[in-house]
């Protein structure tokens, strides 16, 4: 069996605000060390996957940059490896950008004829989670599917965010709601992964593009294949979450630094695969004090971490408190400055004495963005320089590359809500 696997890659993540500003959201840094991508790549190896398409398209430099050509992941071969495929215009000077998930796999089929693959596994790159895909392409083949979807029980009240199916005794799917509104067709959610037999993908495909030009795997080819074709839900019943809100994010890297958190990072059968910079070990000054935290390699700890994630680089000063925070690469925190609650973009620099996450006002939400930013945590744009002595309250975001001088308008202190 000839498996390939496309990965999509090419989702802006609006909902992580300026996290993803200058970034494909699966190229966001994770859990320090890792970007979201990571895992699903990491997936595919050690399932015994190696012919492996990640299609882009949303500012693909970082994404690019990061995968290279696959050797963390040993998808650096002379045949098969990693290759990422962008939107290209066709001689007749039509068609650049993708216009939906299945549209992006139609325009790539090229690819699937190169390897001849008997089998594409769909997936994407924006989830944070460990599942072994030989499994459900065993399920795939055992029940003669043309099309296999894995699936996962949700709470109720979370329903209109997936793809809820109904499935009878074999495991074959009954019925298809995309993101309904009503909560009475049952909790068995999409994890937007699929299995397809190579042929019948190319057929639905270029079917339904003749009818729909936004052309969709949960909106269009999914719902079609149900009535007559042999689809079948996989259950996983593993650890899967979408990061793709600044709450979700947040809540999901304080999860990692609980002792017996549900994501396994230090799994030796099951390793998460990254590009890594050469960086010299963490080190912690006389008066460092580190709580239930993790600290990635060339950090200087000369103040308190306490329940926080830090990125390769990070340099606390004397006297400063990063708290139940998270901080990407390269940021330099000042001393006697304080951060809660706070995600932090990379090369930011915090100002001696500032207040960041400062105040009891967690319900404010951000007065531009109140559906992404509510929950009591601010953002720090990359890049972002903050001056000292600064206080700066709850649901606050920071666009990328402000200096001191934007901050004038508010004068020392930045209210709850606002942006900079």
């Amino acid at each position: 069996m000839n498996v390939v696997a496309m990965i999509m890659a090419g989702g802006a993540g609006t909902r992580l605000t300026v996290l993803s500003e200058r970034r494909a959201k699966p190229s966001v840094p994770f859990a320090g060390k890792y970007r979201i991508i990571d895992f699903t790549l990491s997936n595919c190896v050690n399932s015994g996957i190696y012919n492996v398409a990640v299609l882009t398209q949303y500012r693909p430099h970082s994404l690019n940059e990061h995968i290279g050509i696959g050797r963390p992941w040993d998808l650096d071969r002379a045949t098969g490896g990693v290759r990422l495929l962008q939107p290209y215009q066709t001689g007749g000077g039509t068609q650049v950008w993708y216009r939906g998930t299945a549209d992006a796999v139609l325009q790539n089929l090229d690819y699937v004829h190169e390897l001849r693959a008997d089998r594409v596994l769909v997936l994407g790159g924006d989830h944070i989670y460990k599942m072994d895909y030989a499994k459900m392409l065993r399920f795939h083949n055992e029940k003669r599917a043309d099309l296999t979807v894995a699936v996962m029980e949700v709470p109720l009240e979370e329903t209109d965010r997936f793809g809820i199916m109904t499935v009878d005794a074999d495991s074959r799917i009954t019925a298809f709601y995309e993101k309904p509104k009503e909560r009475d067709k049952g909790t068995l959610a999409s994890m937007g992964i699929y299995v397809f037999n190579a042929d019948v993908l190319e057929q639905r495909l270029k079917r339904g593009a003749e009818q729909h030009p936004d052309l969709d795997f949960g909106k269009h080819v999914i719902p079609d294949m149900i009535a007559d074709s042999r689809a079948f839900a996989y259950r996983f019943d593993g650890y899967w979450v979408d990061v793709g809100t600044i709450e979700s994010y947040w809540q999901t890297s304080m999860e990692l630094l609980d002792p017996n958190a549900p994501l396994k990072l230090y799994d030796s059968s099951w390793p998460i695969l990254t590009r890594s910079q050469e960086r010299p070990p963490v080190k912690l000054g006389p008066q460092a004090r580190v709580v239930r935290s993790l600290l990635c390699n060339g950090c200087v700890v000369r103040g308190h971490v306490e329940e926080s994630v830090l990125s390769p680089g990070v340099y606390v000063s004397p006297g400063a408190v990063v708290r139940k925070s998270v901080v990407m690469n390269d940021t330099w925190i000042g001393p006697g400055a304080v951060l809660d609650r706070v995600v932090v973009d990379k090369q930011v620099v915090i100002g001696s004495g500032a207040l960041i996450g400062f105040g009891d006002d967690l319900h404010t939400p951000n007065k531009r963005q109140p559906d992404k930013l509510y929950a009591g945590i601010s953002v720090i744009g990359k890049g972002a320089h903050l001056p000292p002595n600064l206080r700066l309250g709850r649901n606050v975001l920071v666009n990328a590359g402000v200096d001191e001088g934007d901050f004038a308008p508010f004068g020392d202190h930045v209210p709850s809500g606002e942006t900079v």
